[in-house]
């Protein structure tokens, strides 16, 4: 009998387990189906398999302002290049970072290419997808990533719900959502730095603009350790329809 009652006891904790389970999947696909609608619906998002976009704003290094301009070319979540150029005490600085799957690579205008090491890579491929992410949610609804509810606060004087992410590298991140629009307006993670020095990063996303029926954060405000780190406004997003495969090779 005593037997006979540890086996029912044990079938009923997993009953309520998976009721448990099930009940958060509901709610994790109910935040993410109205964040998917509110940046321009499943249709539109699924078409987005590559975009460029053309940003300006501002980056602090050592508490100091810097202009900053770049311009971006996504294909996914692990393919990736961008071009910047900083203006740091009246000096220019012109680079390219480019992400091809495994591989990936540095380069400064006037200097070598440098590869990237696995280490490096890794950050790199991280770094990518938390910025696709909050502008296309759907790999969220993959496997890639384990996703659970977070709780509910109020951000900006507005209520909001998280989400608890934990990506293919094992690390996790907080993406926010605003509760009345759907739209995401904060993701939180702890990031590596050019130097090898790790951060909490805070990121928000306000000022949503249409680009052909997809919605996109124009002004993005970045903070690390709790001090301004990047302030920077999204200029264009165009989708690409067809892109050149050589766009992701070393940069020469």
């Amino acid at each position: 009998m005593q037997r006979f009652l540890s086996a029912m006891f044990v079938v009923l904790i997993a009953f309520a387990m998976s009721d448990s389970v099930r009940a958060d999947d509901a709610a994790v696909n109910a935040i993410l189906d109205k964040a998917i609608k509110a940046l321009g619906g499943e249709a539109k998002l699924s078409k987005l398999q590559a975009y460029s976009t053309k940003s300006k704003g501002v980056i602090t290094f050592g508490g100091n302002e810097n202009q900053l301009v770049a311009e971006a070319t996504v294909a996914g979540i692990d393919r990736f290049r961008q071009e910047f150029e900083v203006e740091a005490q009246g000096n220019q600085f012109k680079g390219v970072v480019v992400l091809n799957g495994d591989k990936g690579w540095r380069k400064r205008v006037g200097d070598n290419t440098i590869e990237l090491d696995a280490d490096a890579v890794a950050n790199e491929k991280r770094g990518v997808y938390l910025q696709v992410i909050p502008g296309t949610i759907l790999p969220l609804k993959t496997k890639a990533f384990k996703v659970e509810t977070a709780g509910e606060e109020v951000v900006a004087g507005k209520p909001a719900v998280m989400l608890k992410v934990t990506g293919p590298d094992g690390k996790t991140f907080t993406l926010t959502f605003d509760k009345e629009s759907g739209l995401p307006i904060r993701l939180q993670a702890q990031v590596i730095g050019f130097q090898g020095n790790e951060f909490a990063q805070e990121t928000t996303y306000s000022d949503f603009g249409d680009f052909n029926g997809i919605k996109r954060a124009k002004k993005i405000e970045t903070k690390r350790n709790g001090e301004p780190f990047g302030n920077i406004g999204l200029i264009e997003f165009k989708v690409i329809e067809k892109i050149d495969p050589k766009t992701f090779d070393k940069p020469e």
